[in-house]
């Protein structure tokens, strides 16, 4: 007994010491520390780095890269954390790519999955099982208007893939639109959807697609202090009436000049957009856009097709869906990412008239909508409503915005601050007056820092110098105060380099 009691006072003790270090460590740099986690990390057992690394190297596609100059090996995750395989633990603001929506390892989320796989793994839908229809009534309750008929995929670019052919097999016409810098994924169909240099190969892919300006209040020729729904808006004059956006009209223009001159006449398959640009780097759409275009395409016999693959399940704060905060209804939605909460599905909901046109040829998924799958969606969703993680995002993303912004004011290099609840973009510009991007190897060096620093964060932009901020949608505001600190002191060192 004596023995088991010493053994308790022992690792006592050795927490309190290990928990005053840290707290030194921090004040030495000037730094908050890190919120408290309950979870510990288990002890890692598999290859190390340098074994993974050769791996990668021999064995993977040369097309797979890393994040930051010495990549995070990571090893376990937990909600809004990671530690790596030495037990470092860090704040993710990436969230595997704005795909953990409820938290890493969410024990809702795990609880349903290791039920259902004890049951049932596999069957594919020649059969009937429950979690589909369960999951699938559950998920159209969702969206607005008449959207009801679901199409269960794998991944983002295959729900897109799909919603493409699907609105050219419905309005019958083969040219569509898309905008200058979104990304719709990197299959050879959707290459030419995707309209970022960056993600193009020289082969010939994408055909029947055309681009329209992008609607970028901060970048594009139009867009001022009034422009966006956000509390981070350009800093750039505006002449604009109270509740007119005359860059808006000037953007619907430009899409209307490519329906005019690019488009079989009076006629177009679809259009697609998201309501806040992902991989280009967090681009908010000016008020009113979507609104505007959708009745140009639809008044040219097009179907809408809104991209929710990183804005939907309630990110935005404020809506549910993306396409909300324009104040319109698609014809056709598309959705992965936060919608398994990690684990690789998506979706295409559209119609039930778009999808008849579907029955015309037989149409199979192996994967898509199977047990697991289903459950894991479902889960997710339950956990969105019970813990209210749409009016969390609406809070903590506008606390984050608001306290970003002030390092606008602080830092010159910060041009940009924008989006909407945790879906948000820092643009990094040489000056504020030029917006010229922020060379790659001085955004990388803070980048860095940041990673140095126990906070991960996205990248994106064509110039690759805006940083994405998306975390888990259960980010709290010690885990804010801790990543703005982290962030200013980042940009600080990078400006004592001048």
């Amino acid at each position: 007994m004596f023995r088991v009691i010493s053994k308790q006072l022992k690792q006592v003790s050795k927490d309190v010491c290990s928990q005053r270090a840290k707290a030194t460590v921090a004040a030495a740099s000037g730094l908050p520390e890190m919120p408290p986690c309950e979870v510990k990390p288990t002890k890692h057992e598999g290859p190390n780095l340098n074994d993974v690394m050769k791996i990668r190297k021999n064995n993977l596609s040369p097309a797979l890269f890393t994040f930051y100059k010495e990549p995070v090996y990571v090893h376990q995750g937990y909600m809004q954390y990671l530690w790596d395989t030495s037990g470092k633990r860090y704040i993710d603001l990436f969230a595997g790519i704005v795909t953990v929506s409820v938290g890493h390892c969410h024990p809702t989320v795990v609880a349903a999955a290791e039920k259902q796989m004890k049951k049932l793994w596999h069957t594919t839908n020649i059969y009937l099982h429950p979690k589909i229809h369960e999951y699938t009534e559950k998920l159209v309750s969702k969206l607005p208007g008449n959207l009801k008929v679901v199409y269960l995929t794998n991944s983002g670019s295959e729900a897109n893939d799909l919603a493409v052919l699907m609105a050219r097999m419905y309005t019958g016409v083969y040219d569509c639109i898309s905008l200058r810098n979104g990304y719709h994924g990197a299959s050879p169909y959707l290459m030419g959807v995707t309209a970022l240099s960056t993600w193009r190969y020289n082969s010939p892919t994408g055909f029947g697609f055309q681009q329209a300006m992008n609607p970028d209040p901060y970048r594009g020729p139009w867009g001022g202090k009034h422009c966006r729904d956000s509390p981070g808006q350009p800093q750039r004059p505006c002449d604009c009436p109270q509740g007119q956006c005359q860059a808006c009209d000037n953007y619907v223009d430009q899409l209307e000049d490519v329906l005019r001159f690019s488009m079989p006449k009076g006629r177009v398959g679809a259009f697609i957009a998201e309501a806040i640009q992902g991989v280009g780097g967090s681009v908010q759409l000016p008020d009113g856009y979507l609104k505007k275009a959708y009745e140009k395409i639809r008044a040219n016999g097009g179907v809408c097709i809104a991209d929710e693959v990183q804005t939907g399940f309630g990110r935005l704060g404020s809506h549910y869906w993306g396409f909300e905060s324009q104040g319109v209804t698609p014809d056709i939605v598309t959705m992965a990412k936060g919608i398994g909460n990690g684990f690789p599905m998506g979706a295409v909901v559209t119609t039930p008239e778009i999808a008849a046109t579907m029955g015309k040829a037989l149409h199979f998924n192996t994967f898509g909508g199977n047990p697991i799958a289903s459950a894991v969606g479902s889960a997710v969703l339950d956990v969105i409503d019970k813990e209210k993680t749409q009016a969390l995002c609406a809070d903590i993303g506008t606390y984050f915005l608001n306290e970003l912004d002030k390092l606008r004011s602080e830092f010159e290099v910060v041009g940009d601050v924008r989006g909407k609840g945790l879906m948000i973009g820092v643009e990094l510009v040489k000056d504020k007056a030029s917006r010229t991007p922020l060379p790659a190897d001085e955004v990388a060096s803070i980048w860095e820092d940041t990673k140095n620093m126990g906070v991960l964060i996205g990248k994106g932009g064509l110039h690759g110098n805006c940083f994405r901020i998306k975390p888990p949608m259960c980010l709290n505001k010690g885990d804010v105060d801790y990543s703005l600190a982290v962030i200013r002191a980042a940009l600080k060192k990078h400006a004592s380099k001048k």
